[in-house]
């Protein structure tokens, strides 16, 4: 014993606090063999003491071994760590108790899968971050060119680590998972369990990128936890091989658009989680939609760059798009995705919206990227006087006119796939519903935005929800 504290003194403390912080995922192998209340009282147990611990403490003295360090900083973010992570574990369990007391399904190799992602993955993220930090630190002491080091990109690091938490999180996740179903004979596949173990590890990675005031030990273990839960209780999986098709070609495509500067890490992992389930659920077509809207909004955002920045109307960022703007311009898509792949009876209705909330997107935002740049002075939409350029629900000739060639684009792709077989019902119902869709855009930007009740995000978000119900009532009308 004195051995293993002689070498645990040597160690850095910062090291030391990510390994106990992934030694806390080891618990998760208990799950098979105790009940759900005792499981709590461990918990409970290790809450007490994580409260208790003090700077006089034996794990006081381990974590605070290195004089070059700040020792107590070193030892309070420890604890508090530890702390919060297993106060939301015991949260979970105590939820899962309480969820069957009712008859709800609320599986524990879900919460096994997401603690996992959150301790093992978070933990493996931060000390490899810390690491190649320490790394470069040290090479620029030595004779390698400073600029070389000098204002290095710290997204490389956190895109870095990012991956590194989603390797081992599926990993981890699945492992446990598999672990927990086999002991307890639960009645689910390993197909099913590696795909929420993919979806779990990109969800927690995306919430680990994404700064926060809430501390993300809690909402990575929480954000993982839900989302694998709902997915888990569709019943619906694929094959591992297409799974992992998915989650290769979605960062990829994701990697290529943060390279080009259309995306940051967020909206990396946001579009990475977008394209996995729609692939997933529908195929790989419905992505390239999708994809075809992030591609001319990212290109058509550099279009004039210079001249809608001098009035002050160009996307903050250089036009980088975040988090927030995958979801709340794809949010609508992903829905009508996922009720394909389970209501697959009515297909053509969910396909058809698809196309009208994509369109909507689309048409959307080439109005705002082009028409900002017309010469005519733009109009109120609620009252047609005029306006600044760039003001929310202000509308051009030319914006309308890019809203109808986004929405174009989108038909036509549609037909080139073969996806249609009505050929004009395609091209009316996608191109009314962008433009109709745009248009409720505008009329909720001049409106509710302009008063502060709804952000831009809040606005697009349910205007592609309009141009999916848009064209799908035109369908069932006209089809």
């Amino acid at each position: 014993m004195d051995n293993i504290e002689r070498v645990i003194k040597k160690m850095d403390p910062v090291y030391i606090r990510y390994l106990l912080h992934a030694s806390l995922g080891l618990t998760c192998f208990l799950y098979p063999f105790l009940p759900i209340g005792i499981l709590a009282l461990i918990m409970f147990l290790m809450l007490v003491v994580l409260r208790r611990s003090s700077q006089r403490s034996k794990l006081y003295e381990i974590l605070s071994s290195n004089e070059n360090v700040d020792q107590k900083k070193t030892f309070d973010k420890g604890v508090r760590s530890a702390n919060n992570i297993v106060f939301a574990i015991l949260l979970l369990l105590l939820f899962n108790y309480a969820f069957r007391l009712e008859g709800v399904t609320f599986p524990l190799y879900v919460i096994g899968g997401a603690v996992a992602i959150s301790t093992f993955g978070s933990a493996s993220a931060n000390l490899f971050r810390y690491w190649k930090r320490a790394q470069l630190k040290c090479l620029a002491r030595l004779d390698y060119p400073e600029k070389k080091y000098k204002g290095e990109d710290n997204d490389m690091f956190n895109l870095s680590s990012s991956l590194v938490m989603l390797i081992i999180g599926i990993i981890s996740a699945f492992l446990v998972g598999a672990w927990i179903i086999h002991w307890k004979e639960i009645a689910v596949s390993y197909d099913m369990i590696f795909f929420i173990a993919v979806i779990g590890s990109v969800t927690g990675a995306l919430f680990k990128s994404i700064p926060s005031r809430v501390d993300d030990n809690i909402s990575i273990l929480f954000g993982s936890c839900m989302v694998m839960w709902l997915f888990a209780s569709f019943g619906y999986t694929v094959p591992p091989g297409h799974m992992f098709f998915a989650l290769l070609f979605s960062l990829l495509l994701g990697y290529l658009a943060y390279r080009a500067r259309i995306a940051d890490i967020s909206a990396l992992l946001g579009a990475s989680i977008v394209g996995v389930l729609i692939i997933v659920f529908a195929d790989i077509f419905w992505f390239l939609l999708l994809l075809t809207f992030f591609i001319l909004g990212g290109g058509f955002t550099k279009y004039k760059y210079a001249y809608k920045a001098s009035i002050g109307i160009a996307e903050s960022k250089g036009g980088v798009r975040s988090y927030e703007n995958v979801f709340s311009n794809s949010m609508a898509a992903l829905v009508l995705a996922v009720a394909y792949g389970i209501y697959p009876q009515h297909s053509e209705l969910i396909m058809y919206s698809y196309l009208g909330t994509v369109a909507t997107a689309t048409g959307d935002t080439l109005a705002s990227e082009i028409g900002t740049t017309s010469k005519e002075k733009p109009r109120m939409i609620t009252n047609f006087k005029p306006a600044k350029p760039g003001r929310d629900g202000a509308v051009t000739i030319l914006g309308e006119l890019a809203c109808i060639f986004g929405s174009l684009v989108i038909a036509v792709l549609a037909i080139l796939f073969g996806r249609v077989e009505n050929i004009p019902l395609a091209l009316l119902v996608t191109t009314l519903g962008g433009f109709i869709g745009t248009n409720i855009d505008s009329l909720l930007g001049a409106t509710l935005q302009n008063r502060g009740i709804l952000t831009n995000s809040g606005v697009n978000f349910y205007a592609t929800f309009v141009g999916a119900a848009v064209s799908g009532l035109l369908f069932l009308l006209l089809g």
